[in-house]
């Protein structure tokens, strides 16, 4: 029997995609602060992959499945052996968040955020009161409980629109729906996924910024950690999309109203410990940008890890101890302007898996993260030639090496047409061949850009796919919507995987990688320490 009050941490149990090693993080840095502050530390995880497990990490751990009926028989065990402090469900994801309501229904305190503010950031309609009470705005949205349901309310609306089940980790059995035909074909994969609970449905916001901000809060205080912009936009699921931290492209008083209206969210929600906000943004670099809130995460997201390195604090274990009753004022956090940039890169298992398309969607695909780092040099005026190096840094660490000459391959759809032609503006001036099929050529061309002609596959040979093959194409920037034209690229995004051609499937990515690979032609990739950036 201890005589130390003790703290439980759920953790995110097995791994699965969606599911990142971020929130093991996490669970371990509350362990850590626990131990500072005197309180026990109880672990319960059942994947033998993570640190969380190991012998050393907590003062106990239950190596047990999280289920509500045996996390509640572990903790009758443990207060039959001392004062329980209270049950750590921020941390591990989706999964122990779940558990919260059978936890609190048979007496266990939650440590942190409350159970009722948990429900009301994700209950839809309670949601929405709270926001229109606060005076911020959502993207028009509804909720369906049938297919027939499902359909009204996708009128209602707005096509297109984001179809999701409530609950879910990684964006599973999300998706991005144009007309009523698909609809039809996907809402019977969403109501299975989503169970009891109400199927989702919002406008999807085209052509969007997307930015996820991080904060910590307390009964008093709000920090704002990070505000991350997404180098893809809207519609791509936030642990698949590269960001920027701090924010790329965003004006300063774009980035002070999502600081904001964040700590207004957090305030209302009465959130202690950690926080997680999404928002998209049209026209994000007019004057009057439209901030929409998509959703919010009571929790550890998956980006504290990152937004911890960034800005050189232990954010996840600075919330621990909020939680366990530490005011967050004695920190003495500051918001500081940051003189270097972090881009974190997805990394994805798609060379695994033999017929899988690599295009990127509202469901979660990657598996890891990596992060470049830079910083502002001497006689630059702002952080754009650092966010190139980061960038290109980034694409190094996730296994993409950039081409620093040769022949690039374009073919956009025509949405993405207007927002292509910086991409191969710079792919030029730096001295790269650039081909592309039938219309994306015809408009490069009406721009007055060198740009030579080749053949779809569907047009005979030899086509893009047998250039690739060939070894004559050494970059790919392809993107594409509705279903023909998905499969008819197929074999073109399969081929530059197969033949490890970079490639990218957003025209933000592509411009991204375009000022990636001009930063490193001009031999500016220097390192130094990780400690030397904070």
């Amino acid at each position: 029997v201890s005589d130390r009050k003790k703290a439980v941490i759920l953790g995110g149990g097995p791994n699965r995609i969606g599911q990142g090693i971020e929130f093991d993080y996490c669970c371990c840095h509350a362990a850590f602060a626990f131990d500072d502050i005197g309180v026990e530390s109880i672990m319960v995880n059942c994947n033998p992959e993570t640190v969380s497990t190991d012998y050393d990490t907590s003062d106990r751990l239950y190596f047990e499945p999280l289920t509500a009926e045996d996390v509640l028989e572990l903790i009758d065990v443990e207060r039959s052996k001392g004062e329980l402090l209270g049950v750590v469900v921020q941390f591990g994801g989706q999964t122990p968040l779940k558990l919260a309501h059978a936890l609190q229904e048979d007496g266990v305190p939650i440590l942190g955020t409350s159970v009722d503010s948990i429900d009301l950031a994700e209950d839809r309609e309670r949601f929405q009161q709270m926001l229109q009470a606060i005076g911020l705005q959502q993207p028009p949205n509804a909720l369906a409980r049938s297919a027939e349901e499902a359909a009204i309310k996708a009128e209602e609306v707005g096509y297109p629109i984001v179809l999701r089940p409530s609950y879910v980790l990684g964006g599973r059995g999300m998706m991005i729906v144009h007309d009523r035909e698909g609809l039809d074909r996907y809402v019977g994969e969403a109501m299975r996924v989503s169970g009891d609970d109400p199927v989702l449905i919002d406008h999807y916001l085209n052509r969007a910024t997307e930015v996820d901000v991080d904060a910590l809060c307390d009964d008093e205080t709000v920090f704002v950690a990070g505000v991350l912009e997404h180098i893809e936009e809207a519609g791509v699921h936030s642990g698949d999309s590269a960001c920027s931290m701090p924010p790329f492209s965003l004006r300063p008083e774009t980035v002070a109203e999502l600081k904001r209206q964040t700590t207004a969210m957090a305030k209302a929600l009465k959130v202690r410990g950690l926080m997680n906000v999404q928002f998209a943004i049209e026209e994000p670099h007019s004057e009057n940008p439209r901030i929409f809130v998509l959703e919010v995460n009571p929790r550890a997201s998956r980006t504290a890890p990152f937004v911890a390195k960034t800005i050189g604090q232990p954010v996840a274990a600075i919330a621990a101890k909020v939680m366990a009753g530490v005011p967050l004022s004695s920190f003495g956090l500051v918001d500081k302007q940051l003189d270097h940039i972090a881009v974190k890169e997805a990394v994805f298992p798609f060379a695994r898996f033999a017929g899988v398309d690599t295009i990127l969607g509202p469901e979660m695909r990657s598996t890891g993260e990596v992060m470049g780092l830079d910083w502002k040099r001497e006689g630059e005026a702002d952080l754009a030639p650092a966010f190139a190096r980061a960038f290109a840094k980034s694409q190094t660490g996730g296994g993409t090496i950039l081409p620093t000459e040769g022949t690039a391959f374009v073919s956009v759809r025509d949405a993405d047409k207007p927002f292509i032609v910086e991409a191969v503006k710079t792919l030029l001036a730096q001295g790269f061949a650039v081909i592309a099929t039938g219309g994306t050529h015809t408009y490069l061309t009406e721009q007055g850009l060198e740009v030579g002609l080749v053949k779809k596959v569907l047009e005979g040979r030899p086509n893009i796919v047998d250039a690739m093959k060939n070894g004559e194409v050494q970059l790919v920037f392809n993107t594409t919507d509705g279903k023909q034209a998905l499969a008819d690229s197929f074999s073109i995004r399969r081929t530059a995987l197969m033949m490890k051609i970079p490639y990218y499937t957003t025209a933000s990515g592509s411009l991204a990688a375009a000022q990636g690979i001009a930063a490193v032609r001009h031999g500016e990739m220097d390192v130094r320490p990780i400690q030397s950036y904070n």
